[in-house]
């Protein structure tokens, strides 16, 4: 017995609304042999924790699914790296198969939609550019007889537990397959500048980063100094599974300057319970559950809650938000949004011109001549 993910509620919850390419858990009875072994290496020894080791993020988005989209903190995540061939030069007919949202997401952003031969189901739900192309499965059970069908020159997974093996498979059946672990922030990052090498977007992938870079820069500016709120996000209400610590939505809470309680629960994406809840006394609480409108609705149950009180009580249209992709300037800032109010935009823009002029200074430092050399 033990708890694994519901994988058809998770990826339908998801594409209702493309989270974290969304962890929508359901604890149930396992009772299939060696399903304790299996969810054991999945979430690890004693209470179980969902592990995003995302890569799923995430995701990511997916353990066995939150492994999948977001990667794996999982024992199998540095095997994962040496899985595949070292990314090439691009190619003009490289021909793509994307099992993950997040990487989809990347290439779409990058232009690069028309080198993808095919995609997982939840892409295709997800992202309009990809609506058409062929379908390969879903992020966990993808059918291989249509991907070496499609004769793809790479097939683009991120390293969860369930993905990884779907790799080894994939190897044996003479496929090129490329891991990106995608759990923390500049993992997300580097697979935007290595899916840009790979596609010959390498301008495009460096502006891409760079604004991220500088959005995180400058979000991190604009809210130092102010109240950091105690902040509970919770990624699932029934059960509670919430954001832990070593996950880039953690690191994302510390960069807008919100406080993560759910630290103290361990790593990945743990599950919580309404006593720990009360006990802990959250000021904020960022739900990401689909469904965001029913929030408020639903925590007013509680009313000794501090954030319900206060009615601080924030539902997260996690689609803008938990996408461990190529839109994370845009996540950090509505982020911070939530977190501070309408007032921080304000601070954000005068950190992203006090940052711009500080590199333009810096640039005309550089072409002048040193001290007492000739004009």
């Amino acid at each position: 017995m033990g708890w694994v993910p519901d994988t058809d509620r998770t990826i339908h919850a998801a594409f209702r609304q493309p989270r974290i390419e969304t962890m929508r858990l359901r604890a149930i009875r396992d009772d299939r042999p060696g399903a304790g072994l299996r969810v054991q290496k999945a979430f690890g020894a004693g209470r179980p924790v969902v592990r995003v080791s995302l890569a799923i993020a995430l995701a990511s988005l997916l353990l066995t699914p939150l492994f999948a989209i977001f990667g794996s903190a999982c024992p199998d995540a540095a095997k994962a790296e040496s899985i595949g061939s070292p990314t090439p030069p691009a190619e003009a007919s490289l021909r793509l198969i994307s099992l993950n949202p997040s990487l989809t997401a990347i290439l779409v952003r990058l232009g690069a939609t028309e080198m993808l031969v095919g995609v997982d189901d939840y892409s295709a739900r997800a992202l309009p550019e990809v609506s058409n192309l062929p379908r390969v499965g879903g992020l966990f059970d993808p059918s291989l007889e249509a991907v070496v069908a499609l004769r793809p020159d790479r097939v683009l997974i991120v390293a969860g537990v369930e993905q990884v093996t779907h790799a080894e498979r994939l190897e044996r059946l003479g496929l090129r397959v490329e891991i990106y672990p995608n759990e923390r922030m500049d993992q997300i990052l580097e697979n935007i500048e290595r899916l840009g090498r790979l596609v010959g977007r390498e301008s495009l992938a460096s502006e891409r980063v760079s604004a991220i870079r500088e959005t995180r820069r400058a979000v991190f500016v604009a809210t130092r100094g102010l109240e950091a709120p105690g902040t509970v996000a919770i990624v699932d209400r029934s059960p509670l599974f919430l954001v832990g610590s070593e996950t880039f939505l953690d690191e994302m809470l510390d960069v807008v300057g919100a406080r993560n309680l759910v630290r103290e629960l361990g790593s990945g994406y743990p599950r919580g319970s309404i006593v720990w809840l009360i006990a802990t006394g959250p000021s904020l609480l960022l739900d990401m559950t689909p469904g965001a409108e029913a929030a408020k609705e639903f925590w007013s149950r509680w009313p000794s809650l501090p954030a319900v009180a206060a009615d601080r009580v924030v539902g997260v249209d996690a689609a803008r938000i938990t996408m461990p992709g190529p839109n994370l300037d845009g996540a950090l800032r509505e982020l911070a949004l939530l977190v501070h109010g309408a007032s921080i935009e304000e601070a954000i823009e005068m950190a992203l011109k006090r940052d711009s002029a500080e590199s333009v200074l810096t640039d005309r430092d550089h072409e002048r001549p040193e001290p007492g050399g000739s004009e």
